[in-house]
């Protein structure tokens, strides 16, 4: 009797279906395991609202805002500065230490983390980002003149 024709040999269709199978199984985790790696590597942005109405103490949050005018006080390497909310007439005080960004002031958009320490929420080491404003803006019309032809 020769290896052909051994009774226990798998049929070659039955072969192609098992890996055809096992192809998209695999595929299929390594595409939730990416969905999954993606949302949760993602943080919700909070607004100082948000945060006052229900931020739990030592629980780690992202405030999002605005950087109040005459807000921002630097002792030694603690900058002191409180964030608006953009929707309602509301800031927190914020303490935050590490690395301040080069563009970072006040009326300048700005995210930072945040841990809730009472009324004060105080900024994890290095974790601020501030938003840029656009470099690039509409010039306004000049008068007699159509809108294209204000844009440059």
């Amino acid at each position: 009797m020769s290896v052909c024709d051994n009774p226990r040999r798998m049929n070659p269709s039955r072969k192609r279906r098992i890996r055809l199978v096992v192809a998209l199984t695999a595929a299929l985790l390594a595409a939730s395991a990416l969905v999954y790696t993606s949302f949760s590597a993602g943080s919700d942005e909070r607004t100082a609202s948000q945060l006052l109405d229900g931020a739990v103490a030592g629980r780690t949050y992202t405030l999002a805002g605005t950087v109040a005018y005459h807000s921002v006080r630097r002792d030694g390497g603690v900058v002191f500065f409180k964030v608006l909310d953009p929707h309602k007439p509301v800031s927190v005080s914020v303490r935050y230490t590490g690395i301040v960004p080069d563009p970072f002031r006040e009326g300048r958009g700005v995210m930072v983390q945040v841990q809730r320490r009472g009324d004060l929420f105080v900024g994890e080491k290095d974790s601020m980002v501030t938003k840029c404003p656009s470099k690039f803006q509409v010039a306004p019309p000049r008068s007699g003149s159509s809108p294209a032809a204000a844009i440059t």
